[in-house]
């Protein structure tokens, strides 16, 4: 009888180590699962930064231009041509 005891409880003890190993790859790899998902988000938060600087160029440019065409419309006098 302890021999079975023995024998089922090498048994649960060798059961218990590859849960314990297949969990710790499980939780590595969702580790690195969410390091490239950060690694991704990273790479499109710049693309979007870049976008956003150029477009905020190009606003800069049309406010001018709006700035200079509303000048020359509220000029009723002629003075600024």
């Amino acid at each position: 009888m302890r021999a079975v005891a023995v024998i089922v409880g090498g048994l649960l003890l060798i059961g218990g180590a590859a849960l314990v190993v297949s969990a710790d790859q499980q939780r590595v790899h969702a580790i690195e699962q969410a390091h490239a998902a950060v690694d991704e988000a990273q790479r499109m938060l710049d693309a979007k930064k870049a976008a956003n600087l150029e477009l905020a160029e190009t606003l800069t440019t049309l406010r001018s231009q709006i700035a200079a065409q509303d000048a020359q419309l509220s000029d009723t006098t002629g003075l600024l041509k």
